[in-house]
C-alpha cells in the first residue's frame, strides 16, 4: 500500500541525473545539484520582469549567469514522489551561503508529496556582481520532514501566559 511507503520514488528526466546524496552518514540534508545540460529552459526574473533563459554551453560544461538581484528556478533534472505525510524542505547550503552571494529565495522552500513536476530550486543573486551557476554545482540541500495535518475548529483562544505582545514579546522588559 502506498501510504506505508518509506522511500522516495525518483525519476530521471535527463541522462546523467544522479540521486541526491548526503555528504556524510550523519548529514541531515541531501545535496541538490544544478542540471544545466541539454536544452533546459530556465525561468528568470528581475524585479517584476519575468523571462526565460538558456544555459551557456562551453567545452567546460554549462553555466547560467545571474545578475545582481536576479532570481532563477534552477532545474535539477528529475522529479520525485514523496510518501504521504512527508515534505522536502529546500534550504541553503552553509558553504555556498558563506562563499557566494547565491541565496535560496523562498527558504525554506517546500515540495509537497503530491507535486509531480520537475524539481527545481528558486535562487537569487544577493550580491553586487554577476555570479555563475555551473552544471553539477551543489546549490541547495533538501531535508525530508514528516508533518501532521490538523483540522481547524471554531472557539475562543484563552491567554495562558503574559505573552500578548506579538513579535519580540519574549524579550526582557
Amino acid at each position: 500500500m502506498d501510504s506505508d511507503r518509506k522511500s522516495i520514488r525518483f525519476e530521471r528526466l535527463r541522462d546523467g541525473v544522479e540521486f541526491p546524496v548526503r555528504a556524510t552518514a550523519h548529514s541531515a540534508g541531501y545535496d541538490l545539484k544544478a542540471f544545466l545540460l541539454g536544452d533546459p529552459t530556465v525561468k528568470l526574473s528581475l524585479g517584476s520582469r519575468q523571462y526565460e533563459g538558456v544555459p551557456k554551453h562551453t567545452a567546460d560544461g554549462a553555466s547560467l549567469q545571474l545578475l545582481p538581484g536576479e532570481r532563477a528556478i534552477i532545474p535539477l533534472g528529475f522529479r520525485a514522489s514523496l510518501p504521504p505525510g512527508y515534505e522536502a524542505q529546500i534550504r541553503p547550503r552553509s558553504g555556498t551561503s558563506f562563499k557566494t552571494s547565491l541565496a535560496i529565495a523562498n527558504s525554506p522552500g517546500t515540495i509537497d508529496p503530491d507535486y509531480n513536476g520537475e524539481w527545481g530550486v528558486l535562487v537569487r543573486n544577493d550580491g553586487a556582481e554577476p555570479i555563475f551557476i555551473t552544471h553539477g554545482e551543489r546549490i541547495a540541500q533538501m531535508v525530508i520532514a514528516k508533518y501532521e495535518v490538523l483540522e481547524f475548529e471554531d472557539g475562543d483562544v484563552r491567554q495562558t501566559t503574559d505573552r500578548d505582545g506579538g513579535f519580540g514579546s519574549t524579550g526582557h522588559r
